[in-house]
């Protein structure tokens, strides 16, 4: 970070609290709940009762089973549609409870 007052912007400042306060792995799984809903849409964010980060597992938990077959064919995608979201690879592998 900039340390005199030229052209620093609020952004530049957070990112830099961010980084300075190891804070980045607990906005990562904020931004991966926001991403879920958003890319799975209102339906599924419906029957979705838990989302966890582990690592790189995201674990996510469905109330309805016969939701979660249909999404295990396609975990791959899921999880390429997440990372494409988040705007990097944050997550490996996708578990569905």
């Amino acid at each position: 970070m900039k340390r005199n007052n030229e052209n620093l912007s609020i952004g530049d400042v957070l990112k830099d609290f961010v980084e300075k306060n190891n804070l980045e792995k607990g906005l990562d799984k904020v931004h991966v709940r926001d991403a879920w809903n958003k890319q799975m849409g209102p339906a599924i964010q419906k029957y979705t009762t838990a989302i966890k980060l582990q690592g790189t597992t995201l674990f996510v938990q469905l109330s309805s089973s016969v939701l979660r077959e249909e999404l295990s064919y396609g975990k791959e995608k899921i999880v390429k549609m997440l990372n494409e979201e988040l705007g990097k690879k944050l997550i490996e592998k996708l578990v569905l409870r």
